[in-house]
């Protein structure tokens, strides 16, 4: 038997199905009406209904008529005919009148077949288009509805007039009051459809609105800030011809000399068009996230050391964080505790932009004498304007990789890739809190924070670091301020790949870094490969995980900016800990704030204890997961207070004068006595670019590569020379670093060798080549 809850639904289902013009009866299709035989039906019984198919009515086509009081007939007018029959008079109304709201539907389902085409698959539609469809296709509903009302109506008047005219002795009367009777029962059924569709169609107009409502006052927002940017270009636009006529007169000087032009300032909403990628506006305030096999226990409690108050709750943002194909998907929302503990109150954050970095290491400070910090600059010196001819430069560079093209100076700052990878550790006191920490997931959230903070300069830097030379070192000693001291190495030219090891107080810290960089004419997007490596003292904790995509846009045209985008996982190897990380791209169009990071702390279970939230340009919070509730596939966690992880220390209003370095960038390219003769501090051209003098530099730099590319090719030489020899030949070994295998990744990767502090303070750089 086959049951169903609305007639005209089913109707579809038989007529789409009720073939053959054989005369045998179909049993089982009473559809919640008992008694229904149908003749001349395409089945002997339902099981034939998925592989015996005896003919077809097309019923956009169909006939359909009465025959008598309980019989009608359903025909294409040419050979398919069947005769149905039904228990009683109502039934065959009931049936008469649900198979034409279905031959009406039918109908539009023709008319429309392309349409219908094009919105088949929902799950490839965006929420809007699908709302509208099943708008449409209920108000199509209603409209057929309606149709067969009017008909209806129609009849029955045409009915009761008829019936006016006739006298009471009449013997039609009883035949007129039967018609009059079917009539006002096919009426009242069609009513009941039209009725039912209008609570469809009302039901999801109502649901929808307040989201419509949303979207449009939203798109209301964004008009006038489309105005104002439009209008702010104008007004650009306008400036720029000024200064163009202006500018023609006095042609600019040629040569190494400085030319005076006039500079245009403008806002960041400049050139919006090449500046954003568009993304569709959120729905919702649910906080999203899609991670891998994630556990919600109901009714989960956790001690909270920390205590909290019931209070009002808020709902954090909602942020889609898609993983990998094999992830499960999982929203939840996220209820914290009434009692916020704000960036002054919270534990182990006081004073965070003031932090004293005094060290309780006995080890000596670069200036050599324990417990003697050394003054040091806060600036460099201005950065002079040049004109620069970018298509002469980009014209070439397309679909290059980034290492293999002779970039000038004019698009770098005076930093080598050595000494940016340093300012990783600009925030290193993070690492010293996580060192304190005595629970392990508390730790993570912690280390993660650590990992977003490397980040907070790349908002405002759009200069090019200087590519190292292969063999360039850079130590950065800072244990008598700041607690640690790291060493770096470009170990390898091609691809180009550099090594660095870092000490702090109760941690260790190693990675290798190369990337994979493509021009693409419009972005330049960097990808990095390496891994790093994180052991707090003892060993009990190991943390690895992976830089996430840089993106720089407007590389031709507007104004350079860059994005941070796409996923991250920490792992603890020794704890069975993971912090997952979600960088959520740029959007021009998105009601949440910019440069939002989100993320997880995870047990080996897959159950959340922390939650990390902020954005990688200003703040992170992390908070403990007290319990959680809801649903697997819609968990909600409850959390204690916020507490302040990590809070960028903003550099001087007029740092744009000066590469927009922070003071820890100010300070890496400061000369310091006692380095290696490989130092980057030493690099002729990137010293020039600092002074200003940007011709020398690129002059310099000239050499420099040169320089380089005629010690490989004797390198080479000497290989060849020694393969037709038959001897063997030491290939090129780095001078502090070695490669070892790696077990937590099980790959080879380049690992600290030690011996770089005890040469210093010895004096020993006999190892160094010239490379300068």
């Amino acid at each position: 038997m086959w049951e169903s809850k609305k007639i005209a639904k089913h109707y579809l289902t038989v007529v789409s199905h009720v073939k053959s013009v054989a005369t045998f009866y179909f049993r089982g299709r009473n559809l919640g009406h008992p008694g229904l035989t149908v003749t001349g039906c395409g089945y002997r019984n339902p099981t034939e209904m998925s592989h015996t198919c005896r003919g077809t009515i097309s019923l956009h086509g169909a006939l359909i008529h009465t025959v008598d009081a309980c019989t009608f007939v359903v025909s294409n007018g040419g050979t398919q005919t069947f005769h149905i029959k039904a228990a009683t008079e109502v039934e065959r109304q009931q049936w008469v009148t649900a198979l034409e709201l279905a031959k009406a539907k039918a109908i539009q389902a023709m008319e429309s077949e392309e349409e219908e085409e094009e919105f088949q698959d929902n799950d490839s539609q965006k929420p809007e288009q699908v709302t509208v469809k099943d708008l449409s296709q209920r108000l199509e509903n209603l409209q057929a509805c309606n149709d067969l009302l009017i008909k209806k109506g129609t009849m029955l008047q045409r009915v009761l007039n008829e019936l006016e005219t006739l006298e009471p002795p009449s013997p039609e009367l009883a035949a007129k009051v039967k018609t009059v009777s079917e009539r006002a029962t096919l009426f009242r059924i069609a009513a009941g459809a039209m009725v039912n569709a209008s609570h469809d169609y009302l039901q999801l107009a109502q649901q929808q609105e307040p989201k419509w409502k949303k979207m449009l006052q939203h798109e209301r927002d964004q008009k006038v800030r489309i105005e104002k940017m439009v209008e702010q270009l104008a007004r650009q636009h306008s400036h720029l011809e000024e200064a163009a006529q202006h500018a023609l007169p006095s042609a600019a000087p040629a040569g190494g000399h400085r030319a005076s032009h006039t500079t245009v300032t403008t806002s960041p909403s400049e050139d919006e068009e090449d500046n954003v990628e568009f993304y569709d506006a959120q729905e919702s305030d649910t906080f999203t996230l899609s991670i891998p096999g994630v556990q919600a226990n109901n009714s989960r409690d956790r001690t909270d050391s920390q205590g909290s108050d019931d209070g009002s709750s808020s709902e954090g943002d909602q942020t889609p964080l898609p993983l990998s194909d094999t992830a499960t998907t999982n929203s939840f929302r996220i209820v914290t505790d009434s009692t916020v503990v704000t960036p002054t109150t919270a534990a182990n954050t006081d004073n965070l932009d003031n932090t004293n970095w005094e060290s309780n290491n006995g080890s000596s400070g670069s200036t050599g004498v324990t417990g003697l910090k050394q003054k040091r600059r806060t600036r460099v010196p201005e950065k002079p304007n040049y004109p620069l001819n970018l298509w002469s430069i980009m014209k070439n560079c397309i679909g290059k990789d980034l290492s293999k093209i002779p970039m000038p100076v004019n698009f770098s700052e005076p930093l080598s890739m050595l000494q940016r990878l340093t300012e990783d550790y600009e925030y290193a006191d993070i690492l010293d809190r996580a060192a304190e920490c005595t629970d392990g997931y508390e730790q993570m959230a912690y280390v993660a924070a650590f990992t977003i903070s490397s980040y907070s300069t790349t908002a405002s830097r759009t200069g090019k670091p200087f590519n190292p030379l292969l063999g360039e070192t850079y130590e950065c000693d800072r244990i008598d301020d700041l607690g640690w001291r790291a060493i770096s190495e470009q170990v390898s030219h091609h691809p180009p790949m550099l090594a660095q090891h870092c000490e702090g107080r109760k941690w260790r810290c190693w990675q290798e870094f190369t990337m994979a960089s493509k021009f693409r004419g419009k972005y330049l997007q960097v990808i990095p490969l390496g891994t790093a490596h994180l052991e707090m003292e003892g060993g009990t904790h190991h943390y690895t995980w992976r830089k996430v995509t840089t993106t720089v846009h407007n590389i031709i045209v507007g104004k350079l900016w860059v994005d941070q985008s796409g996923d991250t996982d920490i792992v603890n190897h020794k704890q069975g800990i993971k912090c997952h990380l979600k960088y959520t791209p740029y959007s021009y169009f998105s009601r949440d704030s910019q440069r939002k990071v989100k993320g997880v702390v995870m047990n080996s279970s897959n159950e959340v204890k922390w939650v990390v939230q902020g954005t990688w340009d200003s703040k992170i919070e992390i908070a403990p997961v007290i319990s959680t509730s809801g649903t697997p596939d819609n968990p909600v966690y409850k959390t204690g207070p916020y507490i302040l992880a990590w809070k960028r220390r903003m550099p001087s209003e007029d740092s744009e004068k000066y590469y927009n370095f922070t003071e820890l960038a100010c300070q890496l390219n400061e000369p310091e006595e006692g380095i290696a003769p490989t130092d980057s501090r030493f690099r002729p051209d990137q010293r020039l670019m600092e002074n200003g003098e940007w011709d020398k530099a690129n002059a310099e730099k000239l050499r420099l590569e040169e320089k380089q590319r005629a010690v490989r090719r004797a390198r080479e030489h000497e290989a060849e020379k020694a393969a037709v020899q038959g001897l063997p030949y030491e290939t090129y070994e780095p001078l502090w670093f070695k490669k070892e295998q790696d077990p937590y990744t099980d790959s080879l990767c380049y690992v600290y060798g030690g011996e770089y502090w005890e040469c210093k303070s010895k004096g020993d750089w006999s190892r160094c080549p010239n490379i300068f």
